[in-house]
C-alpha cells in the first residue's frame, strides 16, 4: 500500500488539475535501512524509522497511514491533534472503540479545517461510480437485493506462509476485515442504505501456517519442517444482511476460493432495473433497464471509459481502460480537493466507523450462532 499510495501522489497532479501539488517529503517505516531503500525507489525526499518524526515536522501537512490496523488509531489521533490532514487505509481500526475515538478526533479537528478520509479505494472505480450515479437517478428503482462476493485464493494452499494479516492482534480480523470490509462499504455507498442487522458464519480452514523469511511474497511456500504459527483470524466469512430500506443482502468473503485471484463482485436488483459489476472486468458495468420494451430487455454492457464517466476524462481516449493503480490516483485527487474545500472528503471516518460496526456485528453473530439441524422425517 505504501508503494501504491506513493505512486498515486506522484501521478495525481500529472493528469488532474489540482489546487496543490503533493510533495513526497518523508517515508516512515519500521526498519531504517529498508525504509531508506523504499524512499529512494518511491520518490520520497527522506525516510525515518519513527512515524512520530512526520507528526513533529511543520512542513508536513498530510499523514497517509498505510500500516497494519493495530497502529491506525495511535497514528491518526496524534496526527489530527497536531493539525495534520489524515488519509487512513481501511479498515479504519481493529475495533469499534478505536474507530469511535478516531471519529471523535476527526470531528474536533474538522472544526479547525483539518480533513480526514478513509481509503476505501474501490469507490474510485469509474464503473462503480457510474453505478452509484444510476442508482441515485432512480434507474434501478427500489432496491430489493444486494449480492456481494469478494473472492481471493492466495491462502488456498495450506502451506502458504504466515503473514501479519493472519494475526488478530495486528489485523483485527482476517478475510472479513481485509476484503469483506470493501463489500460492506461498497454496498452501503451504492445504495445509500445502512446495514441494520446481520446473521453470519465464519471459518478458519487452515489453523496454522509455516513461518518463513520476508523475501518470499504471497503465494510462496515454506521449506519442509518450517516452524508453524497459529492462525487467529477467519479464512472466510458469509452473512445475510438487512438494510434500512428493507432490502436483503447476501455477502461472502474468502481467501480460499481456488482460481479467483481478486474477484470483487456486486449485484443490485431493484424494481426498475439491476446493476452488476466484477472487478476482473473493472472498466465494465452491466446494466439492466426493466423499463425498456419487452423485446429489447436484457443486460447491456457499458464500457465506463467515456469522457462523461466519473474520472475517465483525465485519462486515455475512449476504449482505453484503466487499472487498479488508477483508483488510488483518484483517491489522492479527491483528498487534495477536499483539503482545498472543493469537495467533501468521502468516506469520512464516521462512514468508515459504520463499516467497523458491521464487521463487529458479523463477528458477534458468527461467535454466537445458533444452528438448527434438520431431522430425518421431520415436517
Amino acid at each position: 500500500m505504501g508503494r501504491m499510495h506513493a505512486h498515486a501522489w506522484r501521478t495525481a497532479p500529472r493528469f488532474f488539475d489540482l489546487p496543490r501539488t503533493p510533495v513526497l517529503a518523508l517515508l516512515a517505516g519500521t526498519d531504517a535501512a529498508r525504509t531508506a531503500v523504499a524512499a529512494d525507489a518511491w520518490g520520497f525526499e527522506e525516510s525515518t524509522d519513527d512515524w512520530r518524526r512526520a507528526i513533529e515536522r511543520d512542513d508536513i501537512d498530510v499523514i497517509d497511514i498505510c500500516t497494519p490496523g493495530d497502529t491506525h488509531a495511535e497514528i491518526a489521533l496524534a496526527a489530527l491533534a497536531a493539525g495534520k490532514h489524515v488519509l487512513c487505509e481501511k479498515p479504519l481500526a481493529n475495533d469499534v472503540a478505536d474507530a469511535d475515538r478516531m471519529v471523535a478526533a476527526a470531528d474536533r479537528a474538522a472544526a479547525a479545517g483539518v480533513v480526514s478520509m478513509c481509503g476505501f479505494s474501490y469507490r474510485r472505480t469509474p464503473a462503480l461510480a457510474l453505478a452509484r450515479r444510476l442508482i441515485e437517478q432512480g434507474r434501478v428503482g427500489e432496491v430489493r437485493h444486494v449480492r456481494a462476493q469478494y473472492l481471493q485464493d492466495w491462502l488456498s494452499d495450506p502451506e502458504a506462509p504466515f503473514t501479519w494479516r493472519l494475526d488478530k492482534s495486528r489485523a483485527g480480523s482476517g478475510t472479513l476485515g481485509d476484503i469483506g470490509a470493501h463489500s460492506i462499504d461498497t454496498a452501503q455507498w451504492l445504495t445509500g442504505d445502512a446495514i441494520t442487522a446481520v446473521s453470519a458464519v465464519t471459518r478458519t480452514f487452515v489453523t496454522s501456517r509455516p513461518m518463513l523469511s520476508e523475501q518470499i511474497g504471497l503465494g510462496g511456500r515454506a521449506h519442509e519442517g518450517a516452524e508453524r504459527r497459529s492462525v487467529t483470524v477467519d479464512d472466510a466469512a458469509a452473512f445475510t444482511a438487512s438494510f434500512s430500506s428493507g432490502a436483503l443482502g447476501v455477502f461472502e468473503a474468502t481467501r480460499l476460493a481456488t482460481g479467483h485471484r481478486n474477484s470483487n463482485r456486486i449485484e443490485i436488483n431493484g424494481d426498475r432495473g439491476s446493476i452488476s459489476f466484477d472487478f476482473r472486468a473493472m472498466n465494465e458495468l452491466d446494466f439492466y433497464d426493466a423499463t425498456d420494451p419487452a423485446d429489447e430487455q436484457g443486460f447491456r454492457r457499458i464500457q465506463a471509459n467515456e469522457v462523461g464517466h466519473p474520472y475517465a476524462a483525465a485519462w486515455w481516449p475512449p476504449g482505453h481502460g484503466l487499472g487498479y493503480e488508477h483508483l488510488f490516483t483518484h483517491q489522492s485527487v479527491d483528498f487534495v480537493r477536499a483539503i482545498e474545500g472543493e469537495e467533501t472528503a468521502r468516506p469520512s471516518f464516521a462512514e468508515a466507523a459504520r463499516v467497523q460496526r458491521v464487521l463487529a456485528a458479523v463477528e458477534r453473530s458468527a461467535a454466537q450462532q445458533s444452528v438448527y439441524v434438520p431431522v430425518e422425517g421431520e415436517n
